[in-house]
């Protein structure tokens, strides 16, 4: 029985931020101080707060060591592990409550509105030992289900649950389940679509990275309910550490007998094999995932028929997310009214969101569906930094659409979104301010759509192409009113006639920034201006001469020489000779270069 458990975040964010290292230097001054025997420390998944990486957790205590560096674990292990005195210094300040005592981290503003369910476990167990996951009542929920349950009761659950997919569509969970259920075959298939796609999303990566068995468990249930012996599990090669800890997850239940033949003496097998993705976006669409897995050219395939009749090696087969997979054992144990009772009518449950932009507390937050984004943003995010106006968010990545400030009280499901013109898509959520340029924004996520776009249907090769034009055009300041009619044209056309999703859904962050932000489109057309200054064809860099000191800074600092001016006496921008990189204002300490 240890006295102390430190509790180290091993997510990917503090991995790259020395947190092995801090492990590796933990240990070794326990040991230099003879603790061995009574101080634990435990390697866990992400906490979270992800702004204030790398994250220390000491129990009993609860102080939420932040930020913290290898230089720093002298002073922890000394002073507080050694001496029992709280290292203030290091503390997250929201915590502190005096010298050397703090407050529960529920107290505080970025978990305080938050509901964990999906997340339960992440930073709290060692991801990589099954004694942990199970001391958390892991594996109760699959041994309810094989030993008290039929599989029609476990579907008649998910679906009393309400629990939609996570993966951006909101599809009924149990639904989807009884489909394949009904298809007999000789052989049905469970995957898990850990293939995430979107820029600034993590959700998916951490609870695998936190809490990899959850995923195990809940597939063997689903494979019970539909009747499947196979599970498989699509995931991205550039997540290693997700990786490793999930083949760990599998040998780990193979050993106890949780995965493999006759589970809990049952007779039901089951068996999870993973499988990587090389990082192609369009494989997190579901028939093009199930193609890759088939060892194929990731490419989607037209439906009906849907993979509840025709899926994995043309089996019927069921895909969920892995968010939607982390929600299943605690509906199981708890029962469909206790899930039913958290978020609104329509959207049971908690949303993960990877939070990041232009906001304080950059991290991943869980928060009960119907949590309005002023919460989020200003209240768990702590608000927009730097003395800037929240301009936009934008919600579902490439697929997903803008809310702008107008729509901060939104509250936040999957009906509510799409009735702004935005998605839930699978979590992602960038926040802008009001030095975002909204065309640009549309610009940035037709050029990933126009990357990842697999080339299959016409509308979706070419046609993303021509929209990025348009804005190429647009932002270049040669646009014209005719264009951004026919942008808009062009974005009907796609969500009308693209083969799968990703063209369906390529148009939205343009369609939702036209929508709210049209005069930001009819400046760059109409004035040649780009009123957020981002567009470097339509924006000029000059010097206040009633600001400007005459140091020279900006001129000793111009890479192409394009400042001139004398000691003392104000300088002036060759508009002509300026590349616009910045590096004036950047170095300017009076404030005299601006961006008009």
């Amino acid at each position: 029985m240890y006295r102390s458990n430190v509790l180290v975040c091993g997510g990917t964010g503090c991995t790259s931020s020395n947190s092995e290292l801090i492990i590796e230097r933990l240990k070794e001054e326990i040991q230099a101080h003879g603790l061995e025997k009574e101080v634990n420390v435990i390697r866990t998944g992400c906490f979270g707060l992800c702004a204030l990486g790398p994250i220390m957790v000491v129990y009993p205590e609860g102080a939420f060591y932040s930020m913290v560096k290898p230089d720093d674990v002298p002073e922890i292990v000394e002073e507080h592990l050694l001496k029992g005195r709280i290292v203030k210094r290091l503390l997250y300040q929201e915590t502190v409550v005096d010298d050397n005592s703090v407050k529960s981290l529920n107290d505080t503003t970025f978990y305080g509105k938050q509901r964990r369910i999906a997340l339960r476990n992440c930073g709290v167990i060692n991801p990589e030992n099954i004694d942990e996951y199970i001391a958390v009542d892991g594996y109760q929920a699959l041994g309810k289900v094989l030993t008290e349950m039929t599989p029609q009761q476990v579907i008649d659950i998910m679906k009393a649950s309400g629990l939609r997919g996570r993966g951006g569509a909101g599809f009924p969970t149990g639904l989807k389940w009884s489909f394949a259920a009904a298809n007999q075959a000789d052989q049905k298939y469970v995957c898990c679509n850990a293939d995430e796609g979107d820029p600034g999303a993590f959700m998916d990566r951490s609870i695998l990275e936190g809490d990899p068995h959850v995923v195990l468990e809940s597939m063997a249930i689903a494979g019970y309910a539909i009747g499947a012996s196979q599970g498989y599990i699509y995931v991205r090669a550039e997540y290693p550490i997700a990786v490793k800890r999930l083949q760990i997850a599998i040998d780990q239940a193979h050993e106890y007998g949780l995965l493999g033949n006759d589970i809990f003496g049952t007779g039901f097998n089951f068996d999870i094999q993973l499988r990587l993705g090389a990082g192609a976006f369009v494989c997190g669409e579901e028939t093009a995932l199930m193609t890759s897995i088939e060892g194929k050219r990731g490419e989607p395939r037209p439906r009906p028929p849907f993979p509840a009749l025709k899926g994995l090696f043309q089996k019927p087969t069921i895909l969920n997310n892995v968010e939607t997979w982390a929600n299943v054992t605690q509906i199981i144990l708890n029962g469909p009214e206790w899930f039913r009772s958290i978020g609104t009518e329509r959207s049971a449950g908690t949303k993960v969101f990877a939070l990041g932009g232009k906001i304080k507390h950059t991290g991943l937050v869980e928060v009960p569906m119907g949590t309005t984004l002023r919460e989020i943003v200003e209240e768990i995010g702590g608000g927009v930094p730097n003395g800037h106006k929240f301009k936009a968010a934008q919600t579902g990545g490439p697929s997903g659409g803008c809310i702008p400030a107008s729509e901060m009280d939104v509250k936040i499901d999957y009906d509510n979104l799409l009735a702004i013109g935005a998605m839930m898509g699978s979590g992602g959520m960038i926040i802008m301010d009001d030095t975002t340029c909204m065309v640009d924004i549309a610009k940035f996520f037709l050029e990933f759509t126009v990357d990842e776009s697999c080339g299959k249907c016409t509308p979706c090769r070419v046609g993303t192409r021509r929209l990025l034009e348009i804005l190429n055009k647009i932002t270049s300041g040669n646009g014209t009113l005719e264009d951004i009619d026919r942008l808009e044209k062009l974005c009907y056309y796609l969500k009308e006639n693209s083969l799968c999703a990703l063209g369906q859904t390529a148009p939205n962050p343009v369609l939702s920034t036209l929508k709210y932000f049209r005069d930001e489109y009819i400046a760059h057309v109409t004035e040649k201006r780009c009123p957020a200054g981002v567009c470097k064809a339509l924006t000029n860099y000059v010097i206040d001469p009633e600001k400007c000191r005459g140091c020279t800074l900006c001129a000793r600092n111009c890479p192409v020489g394009a400042i001139s001016g004398t000691v003392k006496h104000p300088h002036v921008i060759d508009t002509g000779k300026c590349i616009k990189c910045g590096a004036c204002m950047e170095k300017c300490k009076f404030g005299a270069i601006a961006k008009r």
